[in-house]
């Protein structure tokens, strides 16, 4: 196996024993990163529950009689004994995960690289970096959007209904709501991508729009836990605008092609 000096990715003639060693790496490396991200946010679990319990706290009202209230925080009801500690594991894997993003997309890169052109290898750190950051802002966005989601949830179902939420549960709710936005977020990174390598034309984008809308909004009700329409429309409008946005990249890009075609060609 050769290595492109300027680049650091292993170079395209590769045995297929070879790319499966390269992705065997890759995934370990991932899976060391997400082990100390998951150590971390065990240190810190107190901090994470305090802060992932907010939204909960925000949904009800300040007098209600849900609001329980202990030293100022509000609690959630444990009813099994090891919840408490599905709870942390919870905490650590998820929280692990979404520490190492910046780690798992550069090692994405770094698989993918061999195949592409030179002059595209380059962009690793904008990749990167805009993909941590996309991923962030989308779980952003779901802690926001939460309170919002739970106030429907939590009334939807009448005064017949008291909610008294337990740990476990509801953060997996909650963790599961970060991690899906973060990954919707992602959405742009992929189409352009799959523009770069030649898998899906410009053309083919703009004419299946139409189609896009509709498969956004089931994708997007796949992978938030909630289903609740506040959520869906919150997920889906933005992916959907990344669609137009990575559209409009791939355009920019044949335009440019198509000027360094003629270039050449005079």
């Amino acid at each position: 196996m050769t290595t492109d000096p300027a680049n650091e990715v292993p170079d395209g003639d590769m045995t297929l024993m070879e790319h499966l060693t390269e992705l065997r790496t890759r995934i370990i490396k991932s899976a060391i990163a997400v082990a100390v991200g998951a150590v971390i946010c065990f240190i810190f679990r107190n901090s994470i529950i305090d802060l992932l319990i907010e939204p909960y706290c925000n949904a009800l009202p300040s007098d209600d009689e849900r609001r329980l209230i202990t030293q100022g925080n509000c609690t959630l009801v444990q009813t099994q004994p090891l919840e408490g500690f599905s709870l942390v594991i919870t905490i650590a894997a998820y929280g692990g995960l979404m520490l190492s993003i910046p780690v798992i997309l550069w090692q994405a890169w770094h698989f993918v690289a061999p195949g592409l052109y030179p002059h595209e290898r380059r962009h690793a750190v904008p990749f990167v970096t805009l993909g941590a950051l996309l991923f962030f802002t989308g779980a952003g966005l779901a802690y926001w959007s939460i309170p919002r989601a739970l106030e429907f949830l939590l009334d939807i179902g009448g005064d017949q209904l008291e909610p008294l939420l337990s740990p476990g549960p509801y953060i997996a709710f909650v963790v599961k709501m970060l991690v899906a936005f973060g990954l919707g977020f992602q959405f742009p990174l992929i189409l352009v991508f799959l523009q770069m390598i030649g898998v899906v034309q410009t053309s083919t984008l703009r004419a299946g729009r139409r189609y896009a809308i509709v498969g956004i909004v089931v994708l997007v009700a796949v992978l938030t836990p909630s289903g609740d329409p506040f959520t869906l429309g919150v997920l889906a409008v933005p992916m959907y605008l990344f669609y137009e946005a990575a559209l409009l990249w791939g355009a920019l890009r044949e335009r440019r092609q198509r000027k360094k075609s003629v270039a050449e060609s005079v």
